[in-house]
């Protein structure tokens, strides 16, 4: 393959998109854009991108922010622990380094969220480090090319790779080889439908050349995907709805949420929902509504969520976790998880379809 880097390079001059992160050569731009890139479309991040640095435009003023501030700018994008870990990240730059977010890669790799990706991304197309960047578009494009038949789901066959593409990455433009061997697999050399006709590397590619192109890279068959039933109360009292926040580690650390949880075995939702307000919150509830039927996928797992309109019984709860009483409108200022906005929009119109069933209750305590 190494015959074949000029002609990658000069494919990519003439044929990469014009992205907001490469009219920059602003570290801390290049950081928060590999980032978001990881796990997510580029269509997706560019709108993110743009509110992200026009919210905290420094690594100073993002380690400066509410963690809730960043998860609110992150909301929707997915995979919450990567803003914890950036915003944490920042801090330590500022208390660790002087506010100076360091250019050597065995220093910039122990930053919290920093993995072997968003180094060799970071360092290589902001520091100029001779790092092989080894994503999902590169081990294809790297496997067709090369015919590898190996696992690419193992590490042994990722550490290959980059030990491989270590010895062809040339010294002088890194960055420019790992956004080209990306920016291939993203646009040419895709999973399904690949454009070989319009390969620069066409004439220098093993599955090209023996029409074995469907069959690499060569990936072990992934278990099926889980889809757990979930069950949620918006508690209604007084023109209030009740929200509490998850703790800040874990699945969707830090984001608001409604108090719930898995239906089991041979339980019914609504049913499901009342235990868990038991459970959870120590209070028991009446379910007044369902609000909604709502399906999301995570990248591990799936639910169907079950919403329901309830109300108190009794006191209201004061669980030991940060929570809150909120009007309906109060929603969007805080950070939910993606499920949740699927029946905000029903959630809304039932509070404006039911004035007295909403205004029933007592002052709740705050």
């Amino acid at each position: 393959m190494k015959n074949a880097v000029p002609k990658l390079l000069a494919w990519f001059q003439a044929a990469r998109r014009d992205l907001p992160w490469r009219r920059t050569d602003d570290i801390y731009a290049v950081w928060v854009s590999e980032v978001m890139l990881q796990q997510t479309r580029v269509d997706t991040v560019v709108s993110y991108y743009h509110r992200f640095l026009e919210r905290f435009p420094t690594v100073d003023q993002l380690a400066s922010a509410p963690l809730q501030a960043v998860l609110k700018i992150w909301e929707g994008l997915g995979y919450y622990a990567r803003a914890r870990n950036l915003h944490r990240a920042a801090q330590v730059v500022l208390t660790e380094h002087a506010g100076r977010i360091p250019r050597e890669p065995e220093l910039f790799r122990r930053l919290p969220g920093v993995g072997d990706y968003i180094c060799a991304a970071v360092m290589s197309i902001a520091a100029g480090h001779p790092l092989p960047v080894v994503d999902g578009n590169v081990l294809r494009v790297y496997a067709r090319v090369n015919g590898l038949f190996d696992d690419m789901g193992t590490g042994g066959t990722r550490t290959a790779v980059a030990r491989e593409l270590a010895a062809i990455i040339p010294a002088h433009r890194p960055g420019t080889f790992n956004e080209a061997m990306m920016e291939l697999g993203a646009l040419v050399c895709t999973p399904r439908q690949p454009r070989c006709d319009g390969c620069p590397l066409a004439a220098d590619c093993y599955a090209f050349a023996h029409d074995r192109v469907g069959e690499l890279p060569v990936r072990r068959r992934k278990p099926a995907v889980p889809v757990h039933e979930v069950a949620v109360a918006a508690i209604v009292r007084d023109g209030r709805l009740y929200i509490q926040q998850r703790p800040p580690e874990g699945h969707l650390g830090g984001l608001w949420e409604f108090p719930g949880g898995k239906v089991r075995a041979g339980e019914e939702a609504p049913a499901a929902v009342v235990r868990e307000c038991r459970e959870e919150l120590g209070v028991e509830v009446s379910v007044l509504a369902e609000l909604a039927k709502v399906r999301h996928m995570y990248s591990h797992f799936g639910i169907r969520l079950h919403a329901y309109i309830c109300r108190l019984s009794a006191s209201p709860p004061v669980p030991p976790q940060p929570h809150r009483w909120v009007l309906p409108t109060e929603l969007s200022n805080y950070p939910f998880p993606a499920a949740n906005h699927k029946f905000f929009g029903v959630l809304k119109q039932w509070w404006a379809d039911h004035p007295a069933l909403v205004q029933a209750d007592p002052e709740p305590s705050r």
